[in-house]
């Protein structure tokens, strides 16, 4: 497995050594001691998972402390153009976006610390992402910025994408008042 750093201060690809032979494939998806070597949480409480059809955007959410998460990433069917934003307001990359495809082919995981927002766009039809979280879901602490917020100009590549109520009202980057 390899640990790669982004321009991102703590926002990390992770890249599995996959293992296949004419019956499949094998890969370790997660491994603690390796987080660790690389400075990275490894206390997972809560695995979520999410199944959709091609061109649904969820996001861009995240959860306010105390109750803040970090997230491992990854796609276990189909592909996603998975897009973080630094909320962390003294960090030089403070309102940028960092997007990365996903997929089930390559088996790439985006390590995405506490302060990010996060939201992806599936590109495939019956998509299951899978999250594994280092803090539980709170319903009081979720929020989340708006997907399409020209200040953060993000490159979704769809220009109708199938988006909750909730996520198209969202409030705009330059409203939020960061806690992070």
């Amino acid at each position: 497995m390899k640990v790669k750093e982004t321009a991102f201060k703590g926002l990390f690809i992770v890249e599995p050594s996959v293992f296949e032979d004419k019956r499949g494939y094998f890969f370790e998806s997660y491994n603690k001691d390796l987080f660790k070597e690389h400075g990275l949480t490894s206390d997972f409480v809560q695995d979520n998972q999410s199944m959709s059809g091609a061109h649904v955007l969820r996001g861009l959410h995240f959860q306010l402390p105390p109750w803040q998460q970090g997230k491992l990433v990854r796609v276990m069917a189909g592909a996603v153009l998975d897009v973080v934003v630094d909320m962390r307001k003294n960090e030089p990359t403070y309102g940028q976006n960092f997007p990365v495809k996903l997929d089930a082919k390559q088996k790439k995981m985006l390590w995405i610390p506490p302060g990010f927002a996060h939201g992806f766009l599936t590109l495939e039809e019956n998509t299951v992402f899978f999250y594994k979280c280092t803090q539980f879901y709170n319903k009081q602490s979720e929020d989340a910025i708006r997907w399409n917020d020209p200040d953060l100009d993000i490159d979704w590549g769809v220009k109708n994408p199938l988006v909750s109520d909730k996520d198209r009202v969202a409030p705009l980057f330059k409203d939020f008042k960061s806690p992070f």
